[in-house]
């Protein structure tokens, strides 16, 4: 169930503009947290030089607007993005929260994505530049972004097939807490993993386990069999923990007569993300910073060969071929959407109709009293909620034209069908999302690639033939 909140991080007395943006990106891209940094990306910024980015469009837009530093004035925005724990991996959730940053941000702000693997539930952590791209504005926070993130967080999540808290309340807690989050390990947790750390340097026998237990400033003794670990005021017994971690059990684990299976260690692959080229002739950005220029080049080389090897993977060896895949995948991907909006109708339209022929079976016998009556004034007034009632739904028979009413058993089927296919849908509707922002991005780095080659042969030719002329 994915959850959201937006704060923002705003200049203060005690620390300088630099320092406060160092320690809050500091703290989303700690290499601890992020898988040594490989859970980390940007969008127009190196997460790197993230902070002497955002520092440079403070200068551009005060030079721009003529507006200085203001107290308590708004650096940058925060947002997190929590998920089910076991539901989602560390790098789908990174592609998440980066296209919840684009939407939110509308590709105008740039902005970092970290997400966070130290805790049982994966998170997000994405900060976003208060200046836009081009230093002519800042950002205006409604006052109901946090409504607006989680409805862009519940449709992504949906079309990726994650599951949404459906009506969310608000909670005194941590967020950890009501998300399920591994709560603070207990004693007897730490001590379990103090042991399997101590049996992983392979002492001979277990007296060189207690020494090694002693050298880290545990207490073992021996008359109860138990260990007080350093800054614990009582003592455990090793028999009270789990069958693995008993005395018996490390005796045998250190004679080779019980295996205990490694603890598992997150996979280190990397997601190959596809980007656009940047053009960095035509960037203002590029132009005012050489630094940024000289990275734009660097990450462009990069997603030049990246688009090479997606279309060699995927036989797009001709323009032709590109050009056909890329219009297949459009297509597919906006039937997929003209489908899913279609079921949506229907399904609004089958419980308005169920509601509707409720509403008649219930008033319709009153309505034929009504008119036997000859259409009494008396008869209204003393039914009259139940005749309008039969009226509208009269007359929205009349609007669907129906000529026959189907049955609440037949609408229900229709509705469990149709809400079935949407399930199916929705489940690959974020493979078929992928694939076309893929192929489109492919076929857009191949015109910039073609476009440059051109350019640099007009380049190439151009002084010769004014030199013949």
């Amino acid at each position: 169930m994915a959850t959201t909140w937006i704060k923002s991080i705003k200049a203060t007395r005690s620390k300088s503009v630099s320092q406060t943006l160092t320690d809050s990106i500091d703290y989303i891209t700690n290499p601890e947290k992020t898988r040594n940094g490989e859970l980390v990306v940007g969008y127009e910024c190196d997460p790197r030089t993230a902070v002497t980015e955002f520092l440079l469009s403070r200068q551009e837009y005060a030079a721009a607007t003529g507006r200085g530093q203001r107290k308590k004035d708004v650096l940058m925005y925060h947002l997190r993005q929590s998920f089910k724990p076991g539901e989602i991996t560390p790098e789908e959730a990174t592609r998440i929260g980066y296209e919840l940053a684009m939407r939110f941000t509308k590709g105008k702000h740039a902005f970092i994505v970290a997400t966070h693997i130290d805790q049982k539930h994966v998170h997000c952590h994405i900060e976003f530049n208060s200046i836009a791209l081009d230093g002519s504005r800042k950002f205006r926070n409604p006052y109901w972004s946090s409504k607006i993130i989680q409805r862009i967080s519940d449709h992504i999540c949906i079309e990726n097939g994650l599951s949404i808290v459906e009506n969310p309340k608000p909670s005194r807690g941590h967020y950890g807490t009501w998300l399920g989050d591994k709560k603070e390990p207990t004693q007897r947790e730490k001590l379990e993993l103090l042991i399997d750390k101590i049996l992983a340097e392979k002492p001979a026998d277990f007296e060189e386990f207690i020494k090694l237990l002693e050298v880290r400033n545990h207490e073992f003794k021996r008359s109860r069999r138990s260990v007080r670990m350093e800054g614990q005021k009582g003592f455990i017994r090793l028999n009270s923990l789990s069958p693995d971690h008993t005395e018996d059990a490390i005796r045998e684990r250190l004679s080779g007569e019980r295996t205990v299976p490694p603890r598992e260690k997150p996979s280190p692959t990397r997601p190959a993300k596809l980007c656009l080229l940047i053009d960095v002739q035509n960037s203002i950005k590029a132009q005012n910073s050489p630094g940024y220029a000289q990275w734009a080049k660097v990450f462009s080389l990069k997603q030049a060969a990246k688009t090479l090897l997606f279309l060699q993977d995927n036989g797009l060896d001709d323009l032709e071929k590109l050009s056909a895949a890329a219009q297949g995948a459009k297509d597919d991907y906006n039937a997929r959407q003209t489908r899913i909006h279609a079921i949506n109708a229907r399904l609004a339209e089958i419980n308005t109709l169920q509601k509707h022929i409720g509403a008649y079976r219930k008033t319709k016998d009153i309505y034929a009293q009504y008119r036997k009556s000859k259409f009494s004034k008396k008869f209204y007034n003393q039914n009259e909620a139940a005749i309008k009632t039969c009226k509208a739904a009269k007359a929205y028979f009349n609007e669907m034209n129906l000529e026959k009413l189907p049955t609440i058993k037949a609408l229900q089927q229709e509705y469990a069908k149709l809400s079935a296919e949407k399930k199916t849908l929705y489940s690959g509707h974020g493979d078929v999302r992928k694939h076309m922002q893929e192929v489109l991005t492919a076929q857009q780095n191949v015109r910039m690639l073609l476009n440059y080659r051109d350019t640099e042969r007009g380049r190439e030719h151009g002084p010769r033939s004014g030199a013949a002329r």
